[in-house]
C-alpha cells in the first residue's frame, strides 16, 4: 500500500486519515484519465465511453459492504447521502427518533432542524460506562412514535467503535428503520449491512476508503426503496411517464440526480475496488495495532491526556495537552515536524469534556499504510512538550 500511494514518501507524516486520507495512485490516475477524455471529446461523450466504469463503482460499493449493486447511490458527500436518506422517512410532528450522545454534529443539527420546521422529538439514549450507547436503555426508550434510530458508527472525535450490530438487532426485532452513519468504518474495517442490520447506511470517499474529495454514497435496503420517497426528483430518479404522471425510480437510483461529477465517481469506485482487494481484515488489524501502540506512548507522556473510550477501538486516537490549546499543538507539529494532524471540535459528541471545559482536542488517525516509526515519530515529537513550562517555551500560544 505504501509503494502504491506516493503521499507515503512525500515530506509529511501523514495521520489525518479520518479527516482526508492519501489516495492511492491508481485512483488519481482514473480521475485524471476520465478528465482528459472531457477534454478531448467532451463531458456528455466521455460519460457514454466511461459507461462500463460508472456501472463498476455500483459494483464495487456493494462488494465492498456486501449489499446489490441496485441498492447503492452515489452523492457528492456522506452528508448529502444522509440528509436524502432522513428526509425521505416523511417524518411527521410527534415522530421521534432515537440517536447517541455521539452523534456527528452534522447529523444533530439536521434533528434540530426537524425538530423546529416538523416538530419531531429527538431522544439521546444515554451512554454505558465505557461511552458506547446503552443499548439496554435504546430498547427501554423506544415508543409508538419512534421513527427512526441513527447512530454514528465511529464518533469523529472519539476512538470508540458503537456496538452497531447490537443497535441493528434492536431495530429489526421493532420494524424500526435504522440509519447508519459509517463515515469512518468504511475503509477502516469489513462492513456487512447484512450483518449489521441497518435500513440506511452512508459513507464518504475522501477518509479511509481513500477515494476523491466530493464523493459519498448511500445504501438502502432494496425490502425499504418503496418506503423511502425522496424531497428531490429529476430525470435521473424518476421517468416522467405522461404529461401530468411521473414514476419513481424503483431501484437507488430514486436518491440521484442526473447532474454529478463522472470523474470522481469512477475514481471511488476504484477506491472500493482497492480496499476489496487489499483485505479490510488485515486493514482493521493493522490499524488497530497501530493505534493503540500511538495510545500506550501518549500515556506515558505526563501533561497529555488521552480520550478514547469503549471496549473496541479504532484508528481514530485523541488526546490534548494540558499546556497547549489543540490548535496551537496541530500547527506546531505541521510546522515543525511536517506531522499531519487534525483539531477536532467537541461539538456535541462529547458533553463530558465540555463539562471539564475541554472544548478542542487533536485527533491522530492511522491507516494501515502507515508505519510503527511514523507513530513514534509523533511521540518523540511531543516528548519535548510532557511539562507545561517547556511546552510554553517550544510552542508560542496565541
Amino acid at each position: 500500500m505504501r509503494a502504491e500511494t506516493p503521499g507515503c514518501n512525500g515530506q509529511f507524516t501523514h495521520l489525518n486519515n479520518a479527516g482526508a486520507s492519501l489516495k492511492p495512485r491508481m485512483v488519481v490516475e482514473a480521475v485524471a484519465r476520465h478528465l482528459e477524455r472531457e477534454e478531448e471529446i467532451g463531458g456528455y461523450e466521455a460519460a457514454t465511453e466511461a459507461a462500463g466504469d460508472v456501472g463498476a463503482f455500483y459494483a464495487s460499493v456493494a462488494r465492498l459492504i456486501n449489499a446489490q449493486p441496485s441498492e447503492i447511490a452515489f452523492v457528492d458527500s456522506a452528508t448529502r447521502g444522509w440528509q436524502i436518506a432522513f428526509l425521505a422517512l416523511g417524518l411527521n410532528p410527534g415522530d421521534e427518533v432515537l440517536t447517541s450522545s455521539a452523534e456527528y454534529n452534522s447529523n444533530m443539527i439536521s434533528f434540530r432542524h426537524a425538530e423546529q420546521r416538523l416538530g419531531i422529538r429527538t431522544v439521546l439514549v444515554p451512554d454505558e460506562a465505557d461511552g458506547s450507547i446503552d443499548c439496554a436503555a435504546l430498547e427501554r426508550a423506544i415508543t409508538g412514535r419512534t421513527r427512526l434510530i441513527s447512530l454514528s458508527h465511529m464518533p469523529t472525535n472519539d476512538g470508540i467503535v458503537q456496538p452497531a450490530a447490537e443497535v441493528g438487532r434492536i431495530a429489526k426485532a421493532h420494524g424500526i428503520p435504522y440509519l447508519l452513519d459509517a463515515c469512518q468504518s468504511v475503509g477502516q474495517m469489513p462492513i456487512d449491512v447484512t450483518g449489521l442490520g441497518c435500513t440506511m447506511l452512508t459513507a464518504t470517499g475522501r477518509k479511509y476508503l481513500r477515494g476523491p474529495r466530493g464523493t459519498g454514497f448511500l445504501w438502502v435496503d432494496r425490502t425499504w426503496q418503496d418506503r423511502l420517497v425522496p424531497e428531490m426528483l429529476d430525470i435521473r430518479s424518476a421517468r416522467w411517464t405522461e404529461v401530468d404522471r411521473f414514476e419513481i425510480m424503483d431501484d437507488a437510483g430514486r436518491y440521484e440526480l442526473w447532474e454529478n461529477n463522472v470523474a470522481a465517481q469512477i475514481g471511488l469506485g476504484k477506491a472500493a475496488a482497492y480496499a476489496v482487494r487489499h483485505s479490510l481484515d488485515l486493514v482493521w488489524e493493522r490499524i488497530q495495532m497501530l493505534a493503540a501502540r500511538l495510545r500506550s506512548l501518549l500515556a506515558e507522556l505526563p501533561g497529555f491526556d488521552v480520550h478514547d473510550r469503549g471496549a473496541v477501538k479504532s484508528g481514530i486516537v485523541t488526546f490534548s495537552s494540558r499546556a497547549v490549546p489543540a490548535a496551537e499543538l496541530t500547527a506546531w507539529l505541521r510546522r515543525e515536524h511536517a506531522i499531519n494532524t487534525s483539531v477536532s471540535a467537541v461539538q456535541l459528541t462529547r458533553t463530558d469534556l465540555i463539562s471539564s471545559g475541554l472544548t478542542h482536542v487533536v485527533r491522530a488517525s492511522v491507516h494501515a499504510f502507515n508505519t510503527e516509526d511514523e507513530v513514534d515519530r509523533l511521540a518523540a515529537a511531543l516528548r519535548p512538550l510532557a511539562t507545561g513550562r517547556d511546552a510554553a517555551q517550544a510552542v508560542p500560544v496565541s
